[in-house]
């Protein structure tokens, strides 16, 4: 399972171990016991990765192959793509702009788009400084 957790200033892309779905009863269970509100609710959650990221070609067949069309990809301008996943997301409330998007794809889709992901956020650092 990918888990995209959205805060205030940014957000943060990780691999789970767990199925979507024992982790979201996990978050369902924590919520009741502490007195939270939780909304869950089927949506896209999109993320840019940059074209010239060794390993985007790669991207690209894992998509084709993919026929549950859970991840989409477009070309924003001639430096970045946008990575459109569908799934779930959980916060406080629907209108919530922080919370934590949920989603599942292959096993090897979701480590090899995770790996894009920490690369290009590598790349990002290294630029910055």
């Amino acid at each position: 399972m990918l888990k995209l957790t959205y805060t205030e200033s940014s957000f943060d892309l990780e691999c789970v171990t767990l199925s979507l779905e024992e982790w979201v009863a996990q978050r369902v269970i924590l919520a009741l016991r502490v007195g939270q509100g939780l909304c869950i609710e089927p949506t896209t959650a999109s993320f840019l990765l940059p074209v010239d990221l060794p390993g985007v070609e790669v991207l690209r067949a894992e998509v084709k192959r993919d026929d549950r069309e859970i991840i989409a990809l477009c070309a924003c301008d001639a430096e970045y793509m946008e990575v459109t996943l569908r799934g779930s997301w959980l916060s406080v409330s629907s209108k919530d702009a922080v919370g934590v998007f949920v989603t599942t794809m292959s096993d090897r889709a979701e480590f090899f788009l995770h790996k894009l992901w920490q690369e290009a956020q590598f790349c990002a650092s290294v630029m910055s400084e």
